[in-house]
């Protein structure tokens, strides 16, 4: 299998934190665990179904958004692949496509329905495209034109919303609040509204990955791993593991639970 990321040009990374590729070439069961951000997927070469339960199988999209999400999704193939996608900022949601983020937690949307006739003529570019370079070069044009149309201020929120992902996911809400001038509810509100998830949640979810990221790093033992994260102990770093992996990180980090076999 193989999994490749691309940075995006400098005037859009506060918007997109990079593109990705993922190919395979024998069939591929994909754990969607809980996630921050948001995601548009364009599958160019074959569609997973979306196993909803083991008596609930159903085709996925060959284009779409993926929300922020809380909750475990799992995706199945059982032929080759190529998945083309971009890793937004949650606020791309409303930026780019006129909806509060929150509309969008938990949840999936084709881009023809989002989009309807614009939708459809961006798949099809991207179907279309002879590379992933002219795939970047597509997506970049669409950002642009999307956040030049809707013309909303860069908000405060935003850059919380960055801080936390990239450095303070400990930080409680007042903290937060008050480093960036607003009050505890309307920091609250603007977040749900921008993020689609609550601070705390948002700031569980953060904490989370920053510990997935360990996968194929040294790791010592769970306790340290959970300290170095920022949990309190252990027993709270393993009862989130549980509540956005649906596997104790043990399982996780023997690499036989299928959840990683893209990063490996």
């Amino acid at each position: 299998m193989y999994y490749h990321t691309i940075s995006p040009p400098p005037h859009l990374a506060h918007v997109i934190r990079f593109f990705w590729v993922l190919e395979g070439d024998t069939g591929y069961t994909h754990y969607n665990m809980a996630d921050a951000c948001v995601e548009m997927l364009f599958h160019y070469r074959g569609v997973f179904d979306d196993v909803t339960n083991e008596s609930s199988v159903t085709r996925s999209y060959s284009s779409g958004i993926h929300g922020a999400c809380h909750t475990l999704r799992r995706y199945t193939i059982d032929a080759g692949f190529s998945i083309f996608g971009v890793y937004f900022y949650p606020q791309a949601i409303p930026l780019l496509f006129a909806m509060s983020a929150a509309d969008m937690t938990n949840n999936t949307a084709e881009l023809k329905d989002l989009l309807k006739g614009e939708g459809r003529i961006l798949e099809e570019k991207i179907m279309l495209a002879k590379n992933n370079k002219e795939r970047c070069t597509i997506l970049c044009r669409f950002t642009e034109e999307r956040l030049a149309a809707g013309r909303v201020a860069n908000l405060p929120v935003f850059a919380a919303i960055r801080d936390i992902i990239h450095h303070k996911p400990s930080l409680n809400i007042q903290s937060l609040s008050q480093a960036y001038y607003l009050s505890q509810r309307q920091f609250e509100r603007q977040f749900k509204q921008y993020a689609g998830l609550s601070p705390k949640l948002f700031s569980r979810i953060v904490r989370f990955q920053s510990a997935t990221a360990f996968y194929n790093r040294p790791v010592t033992s769970l306790g340290s791993l959970a300290l170095e994260c920022g949990y309190y102990d252990q027993s709270h770093f393993i009862s989130d593991f549980r509540e956005f992996s649906g596997m104790h990180p043990k399982q996780y980090f023997s690499g036989r639970s299928g959840a990683t076999d893209w990063r490996d």
